[in-house]
């Protein structure tokens, strides 16, 4: 099958702050480049120049869990309909950091917001209607990687000013990896757990693995 007539492909990268997962997105392009595939990096919230500003008042203003819940699915709207699914459209690969596993861990675990209002949130936004019959977007592989908090906010100190997520106590972040295991005990098919505690280089080899096993990369 010739790269072109392949069909599109869609991984998120998730894990709570600090995991490493935004630093082996480009070595899985690479991966996938030098298996001829166009590569698509994106991330959310962000992704679109609308996607991006909304991520600015996300990340930093102050507001309740439903108000944060619906900037972040506006955002991921905007950036699923000009982003996402144009690429796959071509037979792309998509490698996105974040997507709503995030929502439900983040706005969902660590804030304790209503899963059932982000659950329909969820159906409402990625709906793709073109699709015959209309059917929910999800990746085809959401890769997480799993870290202890407390190694987490090691690695984040002093590496950046943050923002009011990165800010949060060591709790809310456990709640947060608590989310994301609720996530992938509800769609375990989907998921590939990466344990990111390892060295750079074996969590590199676990996560080419992990798309291998799924049949994405020969």
């Amino acid at each position: 099958m010739s790269p072109s007539s392949r069909p599109g492909l869609f991984i998120s990268f998730e894990g709570i702050d600090g995991a490493g997962k935004s630093t082996h997105i480009e070595a899985l392009a690479q991966a996938f480049r030098d298996a001829g595939r166009v590569v698509v990096l994106t991330r959310e919230p962000g992704g679109t120049p609308l996607a991006e500003r909304l991520r600015g008042l996300a990340l930093n203003e102050a507001m309740d869990p439903l108000t944060e819940a619906l900037v972040m699915f506006a955002a991921r709207r905007d950036h699923l309909l000009l982003v996402i699914e144009p690429a796959l459209a071509r037979g792309d690969v998509v490698l996105c950091d974040r997507f709503t596993d995030a929502t439900f861990a983040y706005q969902g675990g660590g804030r304790g917001f209503d899963i059932d209002v982000l659950a329909t949130l969820e159906r409402w936004v990625q709906t793709v209607p073109a699709k015959a019959p209309p059917a929910l977007r999800q990746p085809d592989l959401t890769l997480w990687f799993d870290l202890a908090p407390a190694i987490a906010a090691e690695r984040l100190a002093g590496a950046r000013l943050p923002d009011k997520f990165e800010s949060q106590p060591q709790a809310f972040f456990e709640n947060v990896a608590g989310g994301y295991a609720a996530r992938m005990a509800a769609d375990p098919g989907r998921f590939a757990r990466i344990d990111a505690a390892l060295e750079r280089d074996a969590v590199r080899a676990a996560v080419v693995a992990a798309v291998r096993a799924k049949g994405h990369l020969g």
